[in-house]
């Protein structure tokens, strides 16, 4: 679910897209945007805090074949969160392979290069310190 989350929107539609015999479905929530409240700990153990909302799209359906789907994706983009829901049930079902290698993959190797190139990026203006003997001890 993270990787639908955090996919580019238009290459996820790209990759849906490309898929044949997609089954119907039936909403048990059509996408909806709303609002959550993000809390952070400082240095990860400290006392709770509310860091501040971020708006959040989620839905729910249910495919013909009875397998539940459900998709959360940051910002209001009603799409990504559908295809993201259809995404989860259809990996409940045979057909988990299939789209492990046609979409999956893909989105997977796509968001690697992201991290990639902004750790490569961070990684140039990192200045090594050291201290020099001065000897004269």
């Amino acid at each position: 679910m993270g990787l639908l989350a955090k996919s580019d929107a238009a290459q996820l539609a790209g990759l849906i897209g490309r898929l044949e015999n997609l089954p119907e479905f039936e909403w048990l929530r059509r996408p909806e945007v709303g609002g959550v409240m993000v809390r952070g700990r400082m240095g990860g153990t400290g006392a709770p805090f509310n860091l501040g909302e971020m708006t959040v799209t989620r839905c729910a359906l249910r495919l013909e074949s009875g397998e539940v789907g459900h998709g959360y994706v940051q910002g209001r983009d009603k799409r990504q969160a559908e295809q993201a829901a259809l995404m989860d049930a259809l990996m409940q079902g045979p057909r988990a392979a299939e789209l492990q290698e046609t979409v999956l993959a893909p989105l997977e190797a796509a968001q690697t290069d992201v991290r990639e190139t902004r750790a490569a990026k961070a990684a140039a203006t990192k200045v090594d310190f050291f201290t020099m003997v001065r000897g004269e001890d």
